[in-house]
């Protein structure tokens, strides 16, 4: 799935994604010239750059354009040449900021703090999104068995799981905690392998919108433009993109719903995409469904436009509303049983409602054995039997997927701590089984 293609030209593609084309002129960006010699002149001021290829590097644009925007402010007396010669660079001219320069710096970054990569348009953003979508996915069985690794699953399951992930529509996945529905959905996230073009950032109305987040997004390449080549430009792909992974972003009780509006700073007066736009073209996991401080109806009502139009809409601080796509697999995870949180109508709105269930006593014996042998921990047929016959009946037989691994390390741990090889033993099984469980009894006060 992980198939490298070839990017020697503007519109190839990467594992089947088609690369955004780095802009032959400034035009082709889509930023205006006013704001663009302005993030020039801020980021000069702000970083003390004064090559053309790094100061290119941190505009992320191709050094020509860089070197047309340099020579247009030089023509307006706010850059002049330093006199002086960049061995290290490819014997570039170096050029600083004139005492006009410096003041129009200034007053550009009281209105705003960006300064950096140029942004894209949303009208760009919006197409690169359509060339890359989520729903253009299509995995096999194969491809998403490898995914869950290790995690012994139903046999349903995967049958249940593909169409629901390769349509790219919301999921819901629910039953008893302790069931592998975060594991399931790490799965989900692993066996979609591809990579996508994800901005630096996003212009809407003059206003910059940063999307790109190294704590979100896994960086796999990026396009570097030599001052030496003979081509025009030799970048692989638009530079304002980063090539990353398809992201996953992963919340859980914390999640509220200013979390999902545009983040405005009011000192350096910019803007930080919400979660839901920087896990665009990959997954969004809400996991822990109802544990969060609003009810889940009221996030999943959130959800409704985006989940039903795949678009989004978000707010400036001056109120002005405009929308965004919206190209992302949701998947909700809860304990809960749905009919307990959600209403029907909201219920309509998830696509794919999938249970996950406990084992049956032969499926957690696999998982038992499975973990034993990973920790190398000697299976111990006394033992088995006594988990079996004496423990398992007093929670009526219910078993979890988490618990072999529980009971297992636990058993581990005691006998680092008693310094006896690992082994597993009734009274081993009933020390591990006691830290498990909280026995209901009243506390002396």
């Amino acid at each position: 799935m992980n198939m490298q293609a070839n990017q020697g030209q503007a519109g190839a593609t990467a594992a089947g994604v088609q690369a955004p084309p780095s802009p032959r002129s400034l035009e082709d960006t889509g930023i205006s010239p006013v704001m663009l010699r302005d993030l020039l002149l801020k980021t000069m001021f702000r970083t003390n750059l004064d090559s053309t290829s790094a100061i290119a590097r941190a505009i992320a644009l191709p050094v020509p354009l860089t070197q047309e925007l340099i020579d247009a402010a030089r023509g307006q007396r706010l850059l002049e040449a330093t006199g002086t010669m960049h061995a290290n660079s490819g014997n570039e001219m170096g050029f600083q900021l004139t005492d006009a320069g410096k003041a129009r710096a200034l007053d550009a970054l009281s209105q705003s703090e960006y300064y950096g990569a140029v942004p894209v348009p949303l009208e760009q953003y919006s197409a690169q999104i359509r060339r890359q979508s989520i729903r253009n996915i299509r995995l096999t069985r194969d491809q998403l068995m490898e995914g869950m690794g290790g995690l012994i699953l139903p046999p349903d399951m995967i049958g249940n799981l593909g169409p629901a992930v390769t349509s790219g529509r919301s999921i819901l996945m629910y039953g008893p905690p302790g069931n592998g529905k975060s594991s399931i959905s790490h799965g989900i996230r692993k066996a979609i392998g591809d990579r996508v073009y994800v901005p630096r950032a996003i212009e809407y109305s003059g206003q910059v919108i940063s999307v790109y987040d190294p704590i979100v997004h896994a960086a796999a390449e990026a396009a570097l433009d030599d001052p030496n080549s003979l081509r025009r430009t030799s970048n692989r792909f638009d530079n304002r993109y980063v090539w990353c992974e398809r992201p996953s972003v992963i919340t859980g009780g914390e999640l509220s719903l200013d979390m999902l509006d545009l983040s405005y700073n009011p000192v350096s007066r910019t803007y930080q995409a919400p979660l839901q736009l920087k896990a665009t073209g990959g997954i969004f996991i809400i996991d822990d469904l109802g544990r969060q401080a609003e009810p889940p109806q009221k996030i999943v009502n959130r959800w409704i436009v985006p989940l039903e139009e795949s678009r989004d809409i978000l707010a400036l601080q001056s109120g002005e509303k405009f929308t965004v796509p919206f190209d992302t697999l949701v998947i909700f995870s809860t304990n809960f049983h749905p009919n307990e949180i959600f209403d029907g109508a909201a219920l309509r709105r998830i696509f794919f409602k999938i249970k996950i269930d406990g084992p049956s006593q032969e499926m957690f014996l696999k998982i038992f054995a499975m973990v034993a042998r990973k920790k190398q921990m000697p299976l111990n047929e006394e033992a088995l039997m006594y988990l079996l016959k004496v423990k398992y009946p007093t929670i009526e037989m219910n078993f979890a997927n988490y618990q072999p691994t529980f009971l297992i390390d636990q058993m581990i741990a005691i006998c680092a701590f008693e310094g006896i090889p690992n082994q597993m033993s009734p009274e081993l099984i009933e020390r591990a089984w006691g830290n498990m469980f909280v026995r209901q009894e009243e506390i002396a006060r």
